[in-house]
């Protein structure tokens, strides 16, 4: 029998992007200071209640195309910021 992993993101779009994918992002130990998302050659729109949710969890999140995306968080850490990024390919 397969066991699955208690987190499985599968995102290929930044449609699949759901509350669902985004709790790995909210069980990282330390608790991560803002999530950096990625959505592919586009800024894409994510639903206000999962970003809502993020920000009650202490999380602010940052949507970008994934190039921009990938230089923010690179910035980030080079500040010695708690970020963590989830980025779709372009």
């Amino acid at each position: 029998p397969h066991s699955m992993p208690l987190v499985s993101p599968q995102v290929g779009s930044y449609r699949d992007i759901s509350n669902e994918s985004l709790s790995l992002f909210r069980l990282l130990e330390p608790q991560i200071e803002i999530l950096v998302l990625g959505t592919g050659d586009r800024v894409e729109r994510l639903h206000p209640i999962m970003l809502k949710q993020m920000r009650e969890c202490g999380i602010a999140v940052e949507v970008q195309d994934t190039p921009n995306a990938c230089a923010t968080f690179n910035f980030l850490t080079s500040e010695k910021r708690l970020a963590a990024a989830g980025l779709i390919p372009p």
